[in-house]
């Protein structure tokens, strides 16, 4: 549940709680106007405390300090991380009503974001609910958009949480029905296996061939009348619901939070769901091929040949290495939209979260204009990503003997060669966003749960809101 939001004084509601979010580098008096607690406020900063706290058995004053040589986007996280022990004060203290004062809208803005994220739970399957949720925020910056882009996020979380024997390929393409259910103008079209198999998605049939469990393959498309495209951005993102590594069984340590595996199905279908949410004036498609990897009788093994829709084969090397195999028919689908731009989003390679752990995600491609958007809006959202190079003979690692490509590269440039073999499916302008090191938490960190992150819909709405901004100029 989202608290409920307000940005006016017209409710007649008397906050018994109140957060001060003050940048030292401006005027703070007018924002403190009791004197007793300026004065507190006054002795904390000089102890360089960035957060401090005044509570009685009714109140609860809570003063966050943005110092002075913190600007920009650290700025702006640092806020948001502020925001996460701030609901942590709340919570212990029982506070469940908070007003939001600033000298800073910006802050403001990070800090009601970082407050809201901190608030997510998913206690679906437990007997004893958390007792505690915040109802009721007031912030002057306050908006329907933010409110739906975190609702989004939170989405994105429960479809992570939710357990493999729950989360099925099938039950996976009915939650992105549901959800397109309840907005106008978002349509959702479901195949199933007789119809992936009269596309001869060669990739996607071959991991499921293990499973007793159906693929699907869903797209999700948001084209409202004022786009200001009329070719599509699309998405694809990697929808495998449970990954077992297949015949190149994965061993105990890496199999527990392989129900995270459908990661980027879950962040491009979030996404969809803040754009429309919010309305925006874009044509947008989510492609989500899904399927478990299971190590059943008719599994693919190292050494076979498959023939994948765009009519490439492919040499299988290592069968842990599903994913691609999947997000390769999903971008040979997008090329009939012939798309301005295409990404791909998935939990794809361990190498990609050796380099940044839960740090950032990774990103490349071969448009560079659309990565340095990629990396501006990552940054002012901090959900940082960081380019890797996209060189040509990366692709070298892909040579087969006996098919057209491999689908694994050597033990170097693993992340990379990857990408490299998902551009070969693809004729549009191509972005690659790794996102194996983010999407899943196995300890709370900051306004991050223990679980489902969420972890890259903001910085893409970002994205999409800055790419309307600039076709809205040039058009």
């Amino acid at each position: 549940m989202i608290a409920e939001i307000y940005n006016n004084k017209d409710k007649n509601i008397d906050f018994k709680a109140k957060i001060f979010i003050i940048a030292l580098s401006s005027s703070f008096s007018d924002i403190i106007q009791d004197k007793s607690d300026l004065e507190f406020f006054k002795k904390e900063k000089d102890l360089k405390k960035d957060l401090s706290y005044l509570k009685s058995s009714i109140e609860l004053k809570i003063f966050v300090s943005i110092p002075e040589d913190i600007i920009g986007n650290n700025g702006l996280e640092f806020a948001r991380k502020k925001a996460s022990e701030a609901y942590a004060l709340l919570k212990v203290n029982n506070f469940d009503e908070v007003e939001l004062y600033s000298n800073n809208p910006e802050f403001e803005s990070a800090f009601f974001e970082g407050l809201l994220l901190s608030s997510y739970q998913f206690d679906k399957f437990k007997e004893e609910k958390e007792a505690y949720s915040l109802k009721k925020i007031y912030s002057h910056v306050a908006s329907d958009e933010i409110v739906n882009v975190i609702k989004a996020v939170f989405w994105a979380r429960d479809l992570v949480n939710e357990p493999p024997a729950h989360q099925t390929a099938t039950n996976l393409a009915n939650e992105f029905e549901r959800m397109a259910a309840d907005i106008d103008g978002l349509n959702v079209e479901v195949f199933n296996k007789i119809q992936i198999e009269s596309l001869r998605m060669g990739g996607l049939l071959s991991i499921n061939r293990g499973s007793v469990q159906a693929p699907t393959f869903s797209v999700i498309t948001w084209k409202p009348e004022n786009a200001v495209n009329s070719k599509p951005i699309v998405l694809v993102g990697k929808g495998v619901v449970y990954d077992t590594g297949g015949i190149n069984l994965k061993p105990t340590g890496f199999l527990e939070t392989m129900k995270s595996d459908m990661s980027g199905s879950a962040v491009v279908s979030a996404l969809l769901k803040a754009v429309a949410s919010n309305n925006l004036p874009v044509y947008v498609i989510a492609l989500i091929p899904a399927t478990d990897n299971r190590p059943g009788g008719d599994a693919i093994v190292p050494g076979d040949v498959i023939t994948m829709m765009s009519g490439k084969t492919v040499e299988i090397i290592n069968t842990d290495a599903e994913g691609r195999m999947i997000l390769a028919d999903g971008l040979s689908y997008s090329n009939k939209f012939e798309p301005e731009l295409v990404f791909s989003v998935a939990t794809l390679t361990g190498a990609a979260a050796r380099i940044f752990g839960s740090r950032a995600f990774v990103s490349m491609g071969n448009t560079e204009k659309d990565l340095k958007s990629m990396s501006e809006a990552s940054f002012i959202t901090g959900e940082r990503c960081w380019e890797l190079p996209f060189w040509d003979d990366f692709s070298d690692e892909l040579k087969s003997s006996i098919a057209d490509i491999k689908h694994l590269g050597g033990v170097n440039g693993g992340a990379i060669t990857a990408g490299k073999f998902l551009e070969n499916f693809t004729s549009a302008p191509y972005i690659h966003l790794d996102i194996a090191g983010v999407s899943f938490n196995e300890k709370a960190e900051d306004y991050k749960p223990i679980g489902g992150t969420g972890t890259g819909v903001r910085a893409l709405f970002r994205f999409i809101k800055k790419y309307i901004s600039e076709k809205g100029t040039s058009s």
